[in-house]
């Protein structure tokens, strides 16, 4: 009986944890819906789809829309490929020093973007890089890589290296034994590792401050958007947006991820 009045108070506790992260994302998502253009009178006045439209047919949106996502996409495929190929190297051989290359791939993730940020500022302004799309791009990836480089590892080390020398024994070459054994292996890792990345990049503003010049991510559109409260319902449908995009990829990976141990090739 005890145990179950427990195991009752867990259950609450972590509703109501989860109820309080998310209740301020909710409010967001009822006020995109309201009638009422004051934004956050309460209780909302009314449902509609007005704002959707009128967010939609501004330019300075879906200007910050399209920078966001060529940004993302573009830090996305650069981490695939570094991430993946530094994952591979460091699976593949032993080395002096390799837990400190190990670490400092790692490292970008867990410093404070504000840090990562005023680095990065110093290097472009030493080399003379003026801040563009490039230097938001060069930004974004440094963290993205990390990304990536965690999930293929991973998945790595759950490979069988049984398989890569029977590849290799039955007269495969090494861009064969990459192409069937390694890189199906690797399928949900990268499309995981591809996912969490855009989703990092697509909602960063830390960095993206430091690193962008005139160009306005939809980050940094939000953020410029608060000294302007006539458009609140316009920013409204923004934040709602770029939380559903941000949390789509998140949802995918964590689904895609959470059985690779089982994947073909894994060594069972």
């Amino acid at each position: 009986m005890h145990s179950d009045k427990a195991s009752m108070g867990l259950k609450l506790a972590a509703w109501g944890g989860l109820l309080f992260l998310h209740f301020p994302i909710l409010i967001i998502f009822i006020y995109a819906f309201n009638t009422e253009s004051a934004g956050f009178s309460f209780p909302p006045q009314g449902f509609t789809l007005k704002w959707f439209s009128l967010t939609f047919a501004r330019p300075d949106v879906l200007e910050a829309i399209t920078l966001s996502l060529q940004v993302a996409a573009i830090a996305t495929l650069v981490a695939l490929l570094l991430g993946t190929l530094a994952a591979a190297a460091l699976w593949r051989r032993d080395f002096f020093g390799k837990e400190s290359v190990s670490l400092l791939l790692v490292l970008p993730i867990a410093l404070p973007g504000i840090v990562t940020g005023l680095a990065l500022l110093s290097a472009f302004k030493s080399l003379g890089i003026e801040p563009s799309i490039l230097t938001i791009v060069i930004g974004h990836a440094t963290f993205c890589v990390v990304i990536v480089y965690n999930n293929v590892i991973a998945r790595l080390r759950r490979t069988s290296w049984n398989l890569i020398e029977a590849s290799m024994d039955l007269g495969a070459d090494g861009w064969q034994t990459f192409r069937y054994i390694v890189l199906p292996n690797l399928g949900s890792a990268l499309l995981a590792g591809g996912m969490l990345a855009f989703a990092l990049s697509f909602d960063e503003i830390i960095v993206t401050t430091f690193t962008a010049g005139h160009e306005r991510t939809l980050p940094l559109w939000l953020l410029n958007q608060l000294s302007r409260p006539r458009d609140v319902p316009i920013t409204n449908v923004v934040a709602m947006l770029v939380m559903v995009a941000t949390m789509l990829p998140i949802l995918a990976a964590y689904y895609l991820t959470r059985g690779g141990e089982g994947v073909a090739g894994s060594g069972k």
